[in-house]
């Protein structure tokens, strides 16, 4: 997943005395550290207030400055100008709005609370600021005659667009409203995925009796026996909802009453009906947003959303998913099937839930592949895992990463690398943090501190909770969290590859259904058998992984698929859905997920991979947007193909890949991008066939 911090900023009147500044505010400047990284080791609570007063103060003069230019409107002068008019608070906002995700508190999130609507009123007063829009229009106006390059026009029509698209040609009624919905939206939002951590964080199943954790790997009831004793319970046993406890849980756990208390508990984030109920914040958020859709002229929030995409509008999306509907429900109907004439030879009478999914499907692949998930583990030691991913980068783009000792962090699990390109030159600086802590939303993503912009390299992160090392045990990944960790890490080189000359188009800033190829494809060589003889040993005799259990591996890779791709589709129809209403008068959240569901006739087995209280990514980027996982699975698997039919470190297509893709931004259009680097459009038949469904 990929969170950028994003602040789209703009005059305000709001004051500030700069006599409340002192010069120990390390946001006030630009970094005094290597490379220019954050300096965590100085950085406090207090820096960050008069940091934003400041940055929105510093911002509104360069803005004033724009406007005031008498000299005639230019590319440079006024396109360049705001695009370089945050100095301060892109510093600010790359760590602010990182540590909220990655190491949040209470006093980080009172203050994210506060800034919300300080910033979305300082983000509309530069769209609808109508001397500068004029400045922007009449560049825009000449753009044939101005000899732009590719990428300048690009970031000419975008910035262009920004501003009609945030209201810009709106009268001053609409514009009045359209700040105030912006402004609940920006509170709203917050309040969402806080309620989410703090559901993560509340939810804590002890277990006492040894028994009642049959079929869990020791190294799993070590990690459970840590946690319960850091939570003041020794001699028992504590699970939570963050994934490196929930899903081993239900894979394992032979106590299908305990597996249905997790599943519950998971299935139920946001709907309990307390302090962390979130039916009534989505819907709020949801009847927002189609209203500002409709300020902007635009019948649903979905097609507002997809004009700027490459499906461009809901029903080129809609027609996509049921397509895939139709080949994946089938699959994962076949898929109940098996694990329902499973549960039948245990001779209980059972039927199967949805709590039975990931147990039965454990025994299924043992069953059917002879392979245990736990045979395969001591394989995928975390480090020897990520320097895997670092090599594959390697072979395919010449780039080094080292480790950098000391560089100022937020907390000791994470680690930094310096990486240099093939002829020793500095590419960027690359932050990960791998483990679940209360303080870290969950999931994985990439995010940056640091855009890159001309001869200024990117600062890039990868965030993620995996697994985390218990006693002499270290880290052992499953084979979900090793894709999981080169998929992020695909992420990570679209940001440090990139070469633009302006930040507003580089790196990952680009369509949201494009911006997963180069993260999704990176997945693919985590498991080709010439990359797991590379990284693959075992942790204790070093032992590279033998052909045997690889051959295990790929036997399976289409295994489950049905499930898998049935929940990521009911989940992306289901974004689609809430953002395809064109009439809201009072939504009921849950009656509208459950109709829903039902119109496609999915299975009570599957849920949506994420039930609409807990659907972080629609309130994190992905509104309308969840869909783009899929879209970008074509692009990958068919990117992939390229690979495979030259060798899958041949240098010529990899180059090719680097050069229109990686480097490129959103300096030209994602499919001339992705044509100039495959010869033609992608192919639907190629991910079909790798999900097993052809």
């Amino acid at each position: 997943m990929l969170k950028k911090s994003l602040i789209i900023l703009a005059a305000s009147c709001m004051m500030y005395s700069c006599a409340t500044q002192t010069e120990q505010n390390p946001f006030l400047s630009e970094f005094q550290t290597p490379f220019g990284v954050p300096p965590f080791d100085q950085i406090k609570l207090e820096h960050y207030e008069p940091a934003f007063m400041q940055g929105i103060e510093e911002q509104n003069a360069n803005i004033q400055a724009i406007i005031d230019n008498a000299e005639a409107p230019t590319f440079d002068n006024v396109i360049v100008a705001l695009d370089n008019s945050s100095p301060i608070l892109d510093r600010l906002g790359g760590v602010f709005f990182n540590l909220t995700e990655a190491e949040t508190n209470e006093q980080l999130t009172q203050l994210e609370m506060k800034f919300a609507p300080m910033l979305s009123e300082h983000s509309d007063n530069i769209s609808l600021n109508q001397p500068l829009f004029q400045k922007v229009k009449a560049v825009y106006d000449q753009k044939e005659t101005l000899g732009l390059t590719t990428e300048q026009l690009r970031l000419l029509e975008n910035t262009y667009q920004d501003f009609v698209r945030s209201g810009a040609n709106l009268t001053e009624e609409k514009q009045a409203r359209l700040r105030e919905v912006n402004k609940q939206l920006s509170t709203l939002g917050i309040s969402f995925s806080n309620n989410v951590l703090n559901e993560n964080n509340t939810f804590k199943l002890f277990v006492e009796k040894e028994e009642e954790l049959q079929g869990l790997p020791e190294w799993f009831k070590s990690s459970a026996a840590a946690e319960a004793e850091a939570a003041g319970q020794p001699g028992k046993w504590l699970f939570t909802l963050h994934s490196a406890s929930f899903l081993p849980f239900m894979q394992y756990a032979a106590n299908r009453d305990l597996r249905e208390q997790m599943y519950k508990g998971y299935t139920n984030k946001g709907n309990n009906n307390d302090q962390n109920d979130n039916k009534q914040i989505l819907a709020d958020i949801i009847k927002l947003r189609l209203e500002k859709a409709n300020l902007m002229g635009y019948d649903c929030y979905s097609n507002f959303v997809l004009e700027r995409t490459m499906a461009k509008n809901s029903k080129a999306v809609m027609e996509f998913l049921h397509n895939l509907w139709s080949y994946a429900l089938p699959k994962a109907e076949a898929e109940a099937a098996d694990l329902q004439a499973m549960m039948d030879k245990e001779g209980k009478g059972e039927k199967l839930e949805a709590w039975d999914w990931w147990y039965y499907t454990d025994l299924l692949r043992k069953e059917k592949y002879n392979l245990e998930e736990e045979a395969i583990k001591p394989y995928f030691k975390l480090e020897n895992v990520r320097e895997g991913a670092f090599a594959v980068a390697n072979k395919l783009y010449g780039i080094t990463l080292t480790p950098l000792k000391d560089i100022p962090v937020y907390h000791p699990d994470v680690e930094v690398f310096e990486v240099k390109d093939a002829d020793g030159s500095h590419l960027g600086i690359f932050y990960v943090d791998y483990f679940p802590r209360a303080g870290k939303r969950g999931g994985a993503w990439m995010s940056n501190y640091r855009d890159q912009q001309g001869t200024i390299r990117p600062l890039v992160c990868n965030v993620a909770s995996f697994t985390k090392p218990v006693g002499d045990t270290p880290s052992l990944l499953t084979i979900d969290e090793v894709q999981t960790l080169f998929h992020e890490f695909g992420h990570a080189l679209h940001g440090l590859l990139t070469k633009c000359n302006y930040k507003g188009i580089s790196g990952t800033s680009v369509a949201r259904d494009f911006v997963e190829l180069p993260s999704q494809i990176n997945e693919h060589w985590a498991l080709e058998p010439e990359v797991l003889k590379m990284y693959a040993k075992h942790y204790q005799t070093g032992e590279v992984i033998p052909d045997e259990l690889i051959q295990k591996i790929l036997n399976q890779n289409t295994f489950n698929q049905g499930f898998m791709t049935t929940e990521l589709l009911a989940a992306a129809i289901l974004d689609m859905n809430l953002h395809n209403l064109t009439e809201i008068d009072q939504l009921d959240v849950i009656a509208f997920e459950k109709e829903m569901m039902d119109q496609l006739k999915l299975i009570p087995q599957i849920a949506p991979r994420y039930r609409v209280t807990y659907f972080n990514h629609i309130i994190g980027g992905y509104s309308a947007g969840y869909y783009s996982y899929l879209w970008a699975n074509v692009l990958d698997n068919d990117a992939f193909e390229a690979f495979k039919e030259n060798g899958i470190f041949d240098a010529k297509t990899a180059k090719l890949f680097r050069e229109n893709v990686l480097e490129k931004g959103d300096s030209e259009d994602p499919m001339t991008l992705y044509k100039n680097f495959r010869g033609a459009e992608p192919q639907l038949e190629p991910m079909l066939k790798n999900r097993g469904m052809k």
